[in-house]
Order: structure tokens, then C-alpha cells, then sequence
């Protein structure tokens, strides 16, 4: 079992007792749907607060609703076209609220600069969305790229608590950088994924070693708990609890933002 496999079977024994109590008292998916989005909103004016625990807190409780609905709707024999539909559009409103609450966090410490990566990250991780909902109008499926929802979530939630090493500062920033790069990545991806399949032309594989390891790199297809994820995952905290805040300018550190840079 890998690293990530391990966690998710872990955390799928609470999830069991959550779904079959919703289940036995007849919750209907749609609304556990709703009830994650409005504690999201939650963990959103925790974040714009400064509240980052608090707002870690909220945003695994507002998940737990996300992660089920769509179990309860199986079990309940209450799949349908139009919960898919729900589920896919709220998904987009808990995304933009809790950007939006660091969106504020940052003007309110007056640091443009982070203002505009976390709207960046924003407006890149709506793309995604969208992009591979878009793609699959026109192809069978385009699940490639690393940066989903689930991975968004999971960071900015691992943002809102203090790094496990020293300085054990809070990896907001960080965070934001990874969501931002990673999410162009794989919108460009998606995009030339779906023009390859459109006009019938093969995924470029490379003709060496490195070539090989950036092209799979690049259209990302490895599924979640797998030994290529768990890599990814490790490299990613990696970043994020390592990195020094000053060199990435940290707003929670005060001092000159990432524009003194350019100046």
C-alpha cells in the first residue's frame, strides 16, 4: 500500500459512520452538497480573518460533506444528471470563496502582490475545471494533469496549519505558488491533450530518458495512491514545509513584498 493509499483507507473508517448515519436518516446528496458549500463560506472568512486553524478546521468539516454526497447518492439509488450538475457547480462556488478569503486576507495586509497570485490560482483553478468539462464535450475523457479539486483542497487545508519542521510558520504562500504553477500546468495540459485526440496525433513520449520522465510528467494520467502520486505528494511538502517564507516573501512575515524584486 502506498503512502496516500494509506491515508485514504484510514480516513475512510470515519467517512463510513458519516455516510450510513446520512443515509439512515434520509439526507438527500443534493443537500449534504449545499451544507459543504456553506461551511466552506466559513472557512473562507476564517481565512480573510487570519483565523488559519480555525479555518482548517471548517474546511475538513465542509469536505466531509463533499466527500460523501456523492456515496449517499449510490447508495440511495438518488444518482441523477442533475446532482452530477449540482454537485460539478457548487464545486466552483466553495473553490472561489476560500481564494477569495485569502484574496482579502492579502489586500487587508496590503500586499498586492499576493493578491495577485491568489487570484491567479484562482482563475487557473476554475480553468482547470473547466477545461476538462469543456474537453469532454468534444472527446470521451481529458483526466489528465496532477492539480484537481481534491489536490487544491487538500493544500489549502495543509496551508492553515503550522509546518511540522521549522521555522513552523504557516505555508500559505507556498501553497499559493504550487496551486498557481501547477494549475497552468495542467490547463495546458488539458489543452493540448484535447488538440492531440482531436486530430488523431499520438502523446509525445520522448526519445530519452529525461524526455520520457518530462512528457509523463507533463500528461499526467497516474491514478491517486499510486507510487508516481505518492512521489508527487512527497515533492510537494516537501516545498512547502521547507521552503524559507522570506525567500518566497511571506505577507504573514511582514516586509517588503515580491515587487521590491523588480524594482
Amino acid at each position: 500500500m502506498t503512502f496516500t493509499g494509506f491515508i485514504g483507507t484510514v480516513c475512510m473508517y470515519p467517512l463510513r459512520v458519516i455516510i450510513g448515519a446520512s443515509v439512515a436518516l434520509g439526507i438527500h446528496p443534493n443537500i449534504l452538497t449545499l451544507i459543504g458549500v456553506l461551511i466552506n463560506v466559513g472557512a473562507a472568512v476564517a481565512l480573510g480573518l487570519r483565523h488559519f486553524v480555525l479555518a482548517g478546521v471548517i474546511i475538513l468539516a465542509a469536505n466531509i460533506f463533499d466527500m460523501i454526497d456523492g456515496k449517499v447518492a449510490h447508495i440511495t439509488g438518488k444518482v441523477s444528471q442533475f446532482g452530477a450538475f449540482w454537485d460539478s457547480t457548487l464545486d466552483r462556488f466553495s473553490d472561489i470563496a476560500l481564494f477569495l478569503g485569502l484574496i482579502y486576507l492579502y489586500a487587508d495586509l496590503r500586499r498586492t502582490d499576493y493578491v495577485m497570485i491568489a487570484a491567479l490560482a484562482m482563475m487557473f483553478s476554475i480553468m482547470t475545471s473547466y477545461a476538462r468539462a469543456r474537453a469532454e464535450s468534444l472527446i470521451d475523457k481529458c483526466k489528465v494533469g496532477f492539480m484537481e479539486r481534491p489536490e487544491r483542497i487538500v493544500l489549502i487545508w495543509i496551508g492553515s496549519f503550522p509546518s511540522p519542521v521549522p521555522p513552523f510558520h504557516y505555508p500559505m504562500a507556498a501553497v499559493l505558488w504550487v496551486i498557481l504553477i501547477l494549475s497552468i500546468v495542467t490547463v495546458e495540459n488539458r489543452i493540448h491533450y484535447t488538440y492531440l485526440v482531436l486530430n488523431n496525433k499520438p502523446i509525445p513520449t520522448g526519445s530519452n530518458v529525461i524526455s520520457r520522465i518530462l512528457w509523463r510528467a507533463f500528461f499526467w494520467r497516474d491514478e491517486r495512491t499510486t507510487i508516481p502520486y505518492d512521489a508527487w505528494v512527497i515533492a510537494i511538502l516537501a516545498f512547502v514545509w521547507l521552503t524559507p517564507p522570506e525567500w518566497l516573501r511571506d505577507p504573514m512575515l511582514g516586509g517588503p513584498g515580491l515587487w521590491s524584486w523588480l524594482r
